[in-house]
């Protein structure tokens, strides 16, 4: 099964990128950062997400981030689904903190159980037979609304949603063009999906 082991950002300025992410989120073997001047407007069409085990980690991680030079798109607060919120970091990349619980079971860290990486495509079905054919397994899948792959041993776990409807769960436009500014590092080869983003071979 295809293991996606990194996902980097193209990031305008590396040594301000390096200092956010230090301070907001801590070490984390997932992220890359990479300097970068490709054009990139509006939303990217993507979102990172930590999965966390309780409310306080999430206000962990989400506190930090603002403090760091965070924007809060979405304040962290409860749901039908658990507990999160939506940031804008200062590259521009929108990442969502969340827990399934709505309840705090001990002290709060910054401990990660999940970094997922949400891609937004134009055709589902396409999106879908792509990824498949490169050794992704299918998870969960709900009609052509989302589909989430099998994360197995990978360090990142891969989902697909319409590219409006993961605009709006990270609260802005979907309206964007120019780079993604991303790229996935797997060992499935190095290729450009059907929505354009980027792999390479980790």
């Amino acid at each position: 099964m295809t293991s996606i082991d990194s996902v980097t950002l193209e990031v305008d300025d590396l040594a301000a990128a390096e200092k956010f992410y230090s301070a907001a989120f801590g070490p984390c073997e997932q992220l890359r950062l990479r300097p970068s001047e490709a054009p990139a407007t509006g939303f990217r069409g993507f979102t990172l997400s930590l999965v966390v085990s309780q409310p306080a980690n999430v206000n962990a991680f989400f506190d930090a981030a603002v403090e760091a030079g965070a924007t809060a798109l979405k304040p962290a607060a409860k749901s039908l689904w658990g507990y999160g919120g939506v940031l804008r970091a200062p590259d521009g990349t929108v990442w969502q903190v969340a827990s399934s619980s709505k309840k705090d079971t001990g002290p709060a860290a910054r401990q990660v159980d999940e970094f997922v990486l949400l891609l937004g495509v134009a055709d589902m079905a396409e999106s879908k037979r792509f990824y498949v054919e490169r050794g992704l397994t299918v998870g969960k899948s709900f009609g052509s609304k989302y589909v989430e792959f099998a994360a197995g041993s990978s360090p990142v776990k891969l989902a697909l949603y319409k590219r409006k409807g993961l605009a709006k769960v990270a609260g802005v436009s979907p309206d964007g063009s120019g780079s993604h500014r991303l790229v996935v590092g797997a060992d499935a080869g190095a290729f450009a999906d059907p929505d354009g983003y980027l792999w390479e071979t980790a």
